[in-house]
């Protein structure tokens, strides 16, 4: 994205809670110091939520993300998956913190990684916060901005048909690819394309 004079902010969200990482998030928009869209991965779409209340956030891309409305958190959106849904294999909390199996790691978030990236990306989870997963969004975004949204058709942890409810729901210019709950790696021309999608869209709102 940076070769497009783009630039581009990481967030490392603490993932102890919604507030820190919204907290952590609302640091970066600010920094920023101008028009900003806001892209969530997962989790990371509570994320931009409920951040993206902020002013300066124009746009938000959702990539195989949660995209809660008002009330909801990522505990009551997988209350009740789709018939024949695969169960993500997450387990029991260890000192108030997730982390998925990591035997089963492969097969449920990245399938059409490399099995040597896989095994990194298992190795290298960051902890989830209990009360993070439990975090409801206050005011959604989506409601009062423009959104994208890429559903990931064979993934594995977030059933497609939930990504597209919430997708459709938020209003958001919907794209479809092929690919696993990874595919921000798999798939990384999908995800930039949308990603740069929206930046013109916003842009030339702007610009109007």
């Amino acid at each position: 994205m940076t070769n497009d004079g783009l630039k581009v902010s990481i967030v490392q969200n603490p993932t102890t809670s919604l507030a820190d990482d919204v907290g952590a998030t609302r640091l970066a928009i600010a920094q920023a110091q101008g028009p900003v869209v806001l892209v969530g991965h997962s989790y990371g779409g509570v994320v931009v939520s409920e951040a993206g209340t902020n002013p300066n956030v124009k746009g938000l891309v959702y990539i195989a993300a949660f995209a809660p409305d008002k009330g909801e958190s990522v505990e009551s959106l997988i209350q009740n998956p789709p018939a024949g849904a695969p169960v993500p294999p997450i387990l029991p909390p260890q000192d108030g913190y997730l982390f998925l199996d990591r035997a089963k790691f492969r097969a449920s978030f990245a399938a059409d990684v490399s099995e040597a990236k896989a095994a990194f990306m298992a190795d290298s989870q960051v902890p989830w916060g209990v009360a993070a997963l439990a975090g409801a969004v206050t005011e959604p975004a989506w409601k009062s901005k423009p959104s994208w949204y890429l559903v990931a058709t064979e993934d594995k942890m977030i059933p497609p048909l939930a990504q597209r409810q919430m997708a459709t729901r938020a209003g958001a210019t919907v794209v479809e690819a092929a690919g696993s709950h990874a595919i921000y790696v798999s798939k990384q021309e999908a995800v930039a394309a949308l990603i740069a999608k929206a930046v013109r869209s916003v842009s030339s709102e702007l610009a109007a």
